[in-house]
């Protein structure tokens, strides 16, 4: 889950000059979605943020596994029947995911939509599940089971009722395409934020370069950091407000889709990269790979840097992150 709480967006003080920053929140693709565009008046501003609301709204047709209607809902419902033709965008998309899925030895899975629901985490759990019920819960998980033909452009699912899902890189994606889009326009500077999967581009209209102030959610009044973000993604994941704690260890709601388990240890991962769809992925990934594992993946991957905050409030860093404390 994002929370935007960790991701305050600092402004300078604009006066008297020409472009000022505009910014509509609305809601999207079920999640709260700010879009701030640098233009010369509201009407220009208003006309821009309604493109990226088009082309946001376009993207979640394609991918929501929620809407019946959709190439990744035919997708699902032919698991183990027969393969899907899809648009290249989404075979491009699932393609992606799968690499990442390589990158990550599977603790990102786009097929975790397959997962058994056993864990609770709005307070009806009594008990852990059994260790048989954890492991047949993952059963049908696996990025080995899809199947990709580049030459038809299709997806073909393995397994009966295997599933796919894009909730943990879905936002970013539409961040990415619509930033995309509204530079293509013309736009030089905006922000995309989407549900704390913040996309940005250009700089303010003094020149600065827009900042993200990262917060522990430990004590979330207090910044302990200030970053500037320039044509880049920041994404933070959280999980300090879903959880249960069974014989004294904290589960939370971010699942590892290779063994069931909840992850642990963790409670706060922020990811930059030069892209919000690899940020979302890369960030669920750290919370299932853990602190020390998660921290080498990161190191090893170029121009991708993190900061983790684990339960007892310890702030870790990729070894090439600068940060300004506040």
């Amino acid at each position: 889950m994002k929370h935007l709480i960790t991701l305050l967006l600092f402004f300078s003080i604009i006066d008297c000059i020409a472009q000022q920053p505009y910014k509509r929140t609305l809601k999207l693709m079920g999640s709260r979605f700010d879009i701030t565009v640098v233009a010369n008046d509201s009407i220009q501003a208003n006309q821009y943020i309604a493109t990226a609301i088009a082309e946001i709204t376009r993207v979640e047709k394609l991918i929501s596994s929620w809407d019946d209607n959709s190439q990744t809902s035919e997708i699902n419902r032919n698991a183990g029947i027969k393969p899907v033709k899809v648009d290249k965008e989404l075979f491009d998309l699932i393609e992606r995911a799968i690499g990442i899925s390589k990158l990550t030895d599977g603790a990102f899975d786009i097929s975790y939509a397959s997962m058994d629901r056993i864990w609770k985490f709005d307070g009806s759990m009594t008990k852990m599940p059994s260790k048989e019920e954890i492991t047949a819960s993952v059963e049908k998980v696996g990025y080995q089971n899809i199947v990709l033909d580049k030459s038809k452009s299709t997806v073909f699912l393995k397994l009966k009722g295997m599933k796919i899902g894009f909730g943990a890189i879905g936002k970013g994606y539409a961040a990415d395409k619509a930033k995309k889009l509204l530079i293509s326009k013309g736009i030089t500077s905006g922000i995309i934020n989407a549900s704390g999967d913040m996309n940005t581009w250009g700089k303010q209209p003094k020149g600065n370069e827009w900042k993200v102030a990262i917060t522990n959610p430990m004590n979330k009044n207090k910044v302990f950091a200030l970053l500037p973000i320039t044509n880049g993604a920041v994404v933070t994941s959280g999980n300090y407000e879903k959880f249960v704690n069974f014989n004294g260890k904290r589960y939370t709601h971010i699942i590892d889709p290779r063994t069931g388990y909840p992850s642990s240890g963790i409670i706060s991962v922020t990811v930059f990269a030069p892209k919000a769809e690899l940020a979302d992925a890369l960030a669920t990934s750290v919370f299932v790979m853990g602190k020390e594992t998660g921290l080498d993946r990161i190191n090893q991957l170029p121009k991708i840097e993190c900061i983790i905050i684990d339960d007892n409030g310890k702030i870790m860093k990729s070894k090439n992150i600068e940060i300004d404390k506040l």
